[in-house]
């Protein structure tokens, strides 16, 4: 028998790969299916069962392909109604891999067709569950993404303390946990950087598997702190329910190296977005005016999802040769398919185009200028890390919603912007002259720098007690 996650840092998503006896089953595959099929073959097995833990929101899974390639059925729990052909398997069905059996349990909560998977093996001992968003490493599934739906979020986490209670706990304690998501996704709020574990040990670690939790304090307690939902999350969902292209496709139409004035005819005629997804050194140093940045070396595809919205926008790409591939491939993963073509910045100078930076300095030379009253310091930083610690007199001002703070700019100041370490500044920055604000700075090495400073900080708070 063979359990491998597949996991994907930029997504903080794990697919998993179970094979016995020849016989593979996928669960929660991403949108390039290759890997999958490559491996199999590799082990001589064949492709038997997909298993969708249910629709997600944070990324296009690659369910639809992988099964027009493989012939395998995609599989669901409970209340998944779909456009394409798909099974919606019955609470406690068992499907044989094999010499093994992965049985279905129902687990409304994150979502009501939310099921998790539980892997026994020809004992009959359960082995694994594959948790989807129901339960995380030291979290839960946030309930807050029903869309169009009568449920409230305390409805639904209503649904997930049962779900948690009377089917999860009931497991044996030695049964290992594999969720579909880690930390730094927006799937979860708490979650741990180990991206499994006993269930015996997340009885101990993680708040939301309390036995002794009554349902109102579980539900206050899932429901304390959660961020606003990024906007992107609907749209994957209707990806996932209804169909999409084959990236293969997508990849074919996109990776279209462009001269200069091809590049500027096709912005201007479909109002396509400019986004440069180099390096954020790169990007300070030389860059298309106007251009959004937003780097692969970060966390590219969902910040792509939060500040861009819209999965329909014209995109044109900013990149190095080699990166094209793997910057339509990350966009396709969160349901941005309309890539027109890209560029190169040599190409871009090779026709004498205007070209722009960023002005950047170092955490001591902002201490210096911030003794000028005119000077003002902007942490971009989530607020939950701000409210941890952050520097006096600093102004936060996220940049998931940093288009909402445009009109706090004036002429009349300096503004010097920060994050924790660069990435989300040199974004915040390309946003902002964007927008035509060009008095900004940005502050390299961000909080972890400042910190190290003469600057007065804020007395530290565990983000846990916020």
């Amino acid at each position: 028998m063979i359990i491998e996650q597949i996991y994907t840092g930029c997504l903080s998503q794990g697919a998993y790969y179970i094979e016995s006896n020849g016989e593979a089953a996928i669960i929660d595959p991403l949108r390039e299916v290759d890997q999958y099929i490559l491996k199999a073959k590799k082990n001589k097995a064949s492709i038997k069962y997909i298993f969708e833990t249910h629709f997600h929101a944070d990324f296009v899974s690659g369910h639809l392909t992988l099964s027009k390639k493989t012939n395998a059925p995609i599989i669901y729990g409970p209340n998944a109604n779909t456009s394409f052909e798909s099974i919606n398997a019955k609470d406690g069905q068992r499907f044989d891999l094999g010499e093994i059996s992965i049985e279905v349990l129902h687990t409304p909560g994150h979502t009501m067709e939310s099921s998790c998977y539980l892997l026994r093996d020809k004992k009959n001992t359960q082995i694994a569950l594959f948790s989807g968003d129901t339960v995380f490493m030291g979290d839960v599934g946030r309930p807050d993404l029903a869309q169009k739906s009568e449920l409230s979020k305390e409805d639904l986490a209503g649904h997930l303390y049962e779900s948690i209670h009377n089917k999860i706990l009931k497991l044996d304690d030695d049964v290992i946990i594999y969720p579909a998501h880690g930390a730094g996704s927006a799937c979860g709020k708490n979650m741990m950087k180990i991206t499994y574990d006993s269930l015996k040990n997340q009885k101990k670690l993680n708040y939301a598997l309390n036995s002794k939790l009554t349902k109102p304090e579980f539900i206050e307690k899932v429901l304390d702190g959660l961020q606003k939902p990024p906007q992107y999350f609907p749209e994957n969902v209707k990806l996932n329910k209804e169909g999409y292209e084959d990236i293969d496709k997508i990849l074919s139409s996109s990776k279209k190296l462009l001269n200069a004035n091809k590049f500027e005819e096709i912005a201007n005629e479909n109002g396509a977005l400019v986004l440069d997804v180099r390096s954020k050194e790169e990007y300070e140093n030389s860059h298309i005016p106007r251009s959004i940045f937003i780097g692969l070396d970060g966390g590219f595809a969902p910040w792509v999802g939060e500040l861009i919205i819209d999965v329909k926008t014209p995109i044109l790409l900013v990149c190095n040769e080699s990166q094209i591939e793997e910057a339509v491939t990350r966009l396709s993963r969160v349901g941005f398919d309309n890539t027109l073509g890209y560029i190169t910045i040599e190409k871009w100078k090779e026709n004498g185009k205007e070209i722009d930076s960023i002005n950047s300095i170092s955490a001591v030379e902002t201490v210096k200028r911030l003794e000028n009253k005119s000077s003002i310091l902007i942490d971009v930083r989530k607020d939950n890390e701000y409210k941890s610690q952050h520097v006096v007199d600093a102004h936060n001002y996220q940049l998931s919603s940093i288009n909402n703070y445009l009109p706090k700019f004036d002429e009349k100041n300096d503004y010097y912007i920060h994050c924790q370490s660069g990435y989300r500044s040199m974004i915040a920055c390309s946003i902002l002259k964007s927008r035509g604000i060009h008095n900004i700075t940005n502050v390299i090495g961000g909080f972890k720098n400042l910190g190290l400073t003469t600057l007065n900080l804020s007395n530290k708070i565990c983000p846990s007690k916020l």
